[in-house]
């Protein structure tokens, strides 16, 4: 793949971030941003240069609101498929799955495995870009939560720009500021700009 291809996918991720919540913001439905889109938000806000691409857009809603939010999507010619669980619209423009909007259950938990619940959509902030995007102590302990290598690298980034401060550490559970203190461990062992 070319560089402006890998570009133009990036731009159609951003357009499609747009798209959506425009579409949730009109039909008046609650949400949240969170995953890569949502990390990404918030680090461009300390430093634009430190923030890393996704190739899908993943929302936080209420499960009562899944007919709400379906009646918004079709309205833009997205395309619901429900695969065990899980809600997935795809883009008509470019139907891959992992390309897709991939929604989240608000107040449950996103894993059985997990020890705590997904947050709810009242724990986000509007931003300037004019969507509303998980807050960021909720998305930090989304993401120690989750704990896959890519949120232990969304968690790095996040501390190495400056963003995980003593309020965020303080509203974690134990069990998360555990796993918080071994990542910033494993950043430093590994060097990373931001955090020596």
């Amino acid at each position: 793949m070319s560089f402006s291809a890998y570009v133009e996918a990036m731009n159609r991720v951003q357009e499609r971030l747009r798209v959506v919540t425009a579409a949730l913001n009109e039909a008046g439905v609650s949400y949240a941003v969170i995953g890569g889109n949502a990390v990404a938000t918030w680090i461009a806000r300390r430093d634009p240069s430190a923030t890393r691409t996704t190739k899908d857009v993943d929302l936080l809603v209420r499960k009562i609101d899944v007919e709400l939010v379906s009646a918004a999507m079709a309205g833009i010619g997205f395309i619901r498929e429900d695969l065990r669980g899980w809600v997935i619209f795809l883009d008509p423009q470019e139907p891959q799955r992992r390309a897709g909007v991939h929604l989240v259950w608000a107040g449950q938990k996103v894993w059985p495995s997990n020890t705590v619940p997904a947050p709810d959509v009242d724990e986000s902030v509007f931003d300037a870009d004019g969507f509303w995007v998980l807050d960021l102590p909720a998305l930090v302990r989304m993401k120690l939560t989750s704990f896959r290598d890519l949120d232990r690298v969304h968690v790095a980034d996040m501390l190495r720009v400056g963003l995980i401060d003593s309020r965020v550490r303080d509203s974690l559970p134990e069990d998360l500021r555990v796993r918080l203190d071994q990542v910033e461990q494993a950043a430093r062992e590994a060097g990373l700009p931001g955090l020596e």
